[in-house]
């Protein structure tokens, strides 16, 4: 996960060129000096670095006090392959000036690629919140995230992957960085849990999420009744396994499911995800009041679902009350406005109540949205393993 220079502009990194010269120098070298400088100017809009590092060297040596002249330096010569010959310049740039937030994270990456992890990771950890300019921000955080990775100080990379998912939400290298972290991060508590309590309730449930992950459904149902066996008071496991259940074809197993939800909701009344999922249940048999009074109660518990609001208009539109329907299905749309049901449903509304053109804007959306996530099943095909259709016979006993 190194620095991606194709991605970066020299021209950001570089400091504004000065022809400042200090009042101790004669009046031959501030004359040096500006000469120097000027030159280096009209070398770099040329676009010749290597033309330009011999004059801003010599105007170096004549006024090594300046920041802007060492941070210029500095950087065209990281970027010429030499970040050794680099770090001095960039390090006298900062020692000069403090503020120079991009310099001080130039100069981290250049300590981590000669080997100096310590005084790299402590440059750009006090660059990294102050550097300005998002691109360059992004590749300085992702520098040390590799540095705390490649040392196994998963918590520390996983620290600076939570600053930059903020401001780089959407940004393929975060969070392909953020994926191979937490991956490993899950990795390393799964062998911990094994190996430290290898018949705990916790570790069966553990499993039943691994063999999920595999399409093994009947063996994830085992895994959770073994879980269950062993702790009946086990967090979520009630729910997960009721989740589970409530995919089968059989209607005896749904029932079972049904069993699981309301015995999760015995054990925490907060459960918000099994009253929406009895609601649901409830709205699949026709009883959509049923429906209606869970819906209401898990979005008390939770204002920002999305799926909530939109299975609480459903039972409003299952029982003609379009007028109750519309808010929630709006602030479904709010909250999930990728989600192509909720832009149908809407649409549908808009086009009774004559709203032609907000219908068609909200067909248009559901067409888009619908083909985007056709596009991702299509693409996680071969990862995304969806679990068997439960076999009622392979679980009789069980």
């Amino acid at each position: 996960m190194k620095l991606n220079l194709a991605r970066i502009s020299v021209a950001c990194l570089l400091a504004v060129a000065t022809t400042a010269c200090s009042a101790q120098a004669s009046p031959a070298q501030q004359s040096a000096y500006r000469e120097h400088v000027q030159k280096a100017g009209v070398y770099l809009r040329e676009k010749r670095p290597d033309l330009a590092i011999p004059e801003l060297q010599a105007a170096v040596s004549i006024e090594p006090g300046n920041p802007d002249t060492q941070a210029n330096l500095g950087v065209l010569l990281f970027f010429q392959g030499k970040p050794a010959d680099a770090i001095p310049h960039l390090r006298a740039a900062v020692q000069a000036e403090p503020s120079l937030a991009k310099i001080q994270g130039l100069l981290g990456i250049a300590e981590l690629h000669t080997g100096d992890i310590s005084g790299g990771r402590s440059d750009l950890a006090a660059a990294f919140p102050q550097i300005a300019d998002s691109s360059f921000r992004v590749q300085a955080g992702l520098e040390l995230v590799s540095s705390w990775t490649e040392t196994g100080d998963l918590d520390q990379a996983a620290a600076i992957l939570t600053q930059l998912e903020r401001f780089a939400p959407d940004n393929p290298e975060v969070l392909y960085a953020a994926y191979r972290t937490f991956a490993d991060l899950s990795g390393e508590a799964r062998l911990q849990l094994s190996v430290t309590a290898p018949d705990s309730a916790q570790t069966h449930q553990m499993l039943a999420h691994e063999d999920l992950l595999e399409g093994k459904t009947n063996a994830a149902i085992e895994q959770y009744r073994k879980a269950i066996a062993i702790d009946p008071r086990l967090p979520d496991v009630h729910y997960e396994l009721g989740d589970l259940l409530n995919t089968a074809a059989d209607p005896a197993i749904r029932k079972e499911a049904v069993q699981e939800f309301h015995i999760a909701l015995q054990q925490n009344p907060y459960n918000e995800q099994a009253l929406c999922s009895l609601a649901l249940i409830a709205l699949q048999n026709g009883d959509a009041q049923q429906a209606m009074q869970e819906y209401s109660q898990a979005i008390h518990l939770q204002p920002s679902d999305a799926g909530a609001h939109l299975g609480l208009a459903k039972a409003f539109m299952y029982l003609n009350e379009k007028s109750k329907a519309l808010p929630e299905i709006e602030e479904a749309v709010r909250l999930e406005p990728t989600d192509p049901v909720a832009h149908y449903r809407l649409a549908l509304l808009d086009r009774e109540a004559g709203r032609d053109a907000d219908a068609k804007r909200e067909m248009d959306l559901f067409t888009q949205y619908k083909a985007m996530k056709s596009k991702l099943r299509a693409l996680y095909a071969g990862l995304l393993i969806q679990p068997k259709e439960i076999q009622p016979d392979d679980l009789d006993g069980k």
